[in-house]
């Protein structure tokens, strides 16, 4: 059984990272989702928030489970028995960070691959950064986050529309 992880800060939940964990579910036996939380890092949404939303987006995968973690991933995985950490890909920017992440992962455990998959081309310019901005100033962000998410961002910043 080969087990994979996709980690991310879900901050907040995008079509792009459901596109990914979709496609990862259909490559593995088994794929967690790891909500990453790191006390140094600004967030939107709490990590309840955050893991409330995925668990929501997730349940009609048999194959992915939902976690929090907050430490090196690769020792996330090492600890779960995964061999592999999937990383999604929107942009040629996003290869050179994530390639630089994949050879420093692989130098912590050689034993765990990186595979990237690059999102579906219509979720390239969805960015969590972005929808929360474009979400600030009252912009459309129906085709880039789930329901439940354009919800819960309009009530966090108090655009109730």
């Amino acid at each position: 059984m080969v087990k994979a992880v996709f980690a991310g800060s879900f901050d907040p939940p995008t079509y792009g990272h459901l596109n990914v964990i979709e496609r990862a579910s259909k490559l593995f036996d088994c794929v967690d989702v790891v909500i990453s939380v790191n006390p140094d890092k600004k967030y939107m949404f709490s990590e309840e928030e955050r893991y409330g939303m995925m668990k929501e987006l997730l349940t009609k995968y048999e194959n992915v489970e939902l976690h929090k973690w907050n430490g090196l991933i690769v020792k996330y995985a090492e600890q779960v028995g995964a061999k592999v950490l999937v990383r999604g890909i929107r942009t040629q920017n996003d290869f050179l960070y994530e390639f630089d992440l994949a050879l420093m992962n692989k130098a912590l455990d050689a034993n765990i691959e990186t595979m990237f998959i690059p999102t579906d081309e219509e979720f390239a310019i969805v960015k969590s950064s972005s929808i929360k901005e474009l979400a600030k100033f009252g912009g459309n962000i129906s085709k880039m986050v789930p329901e439940v998410v354009e919800k819960a961002l309009k009530e966090k910043i108090g655009n109730k529309e």
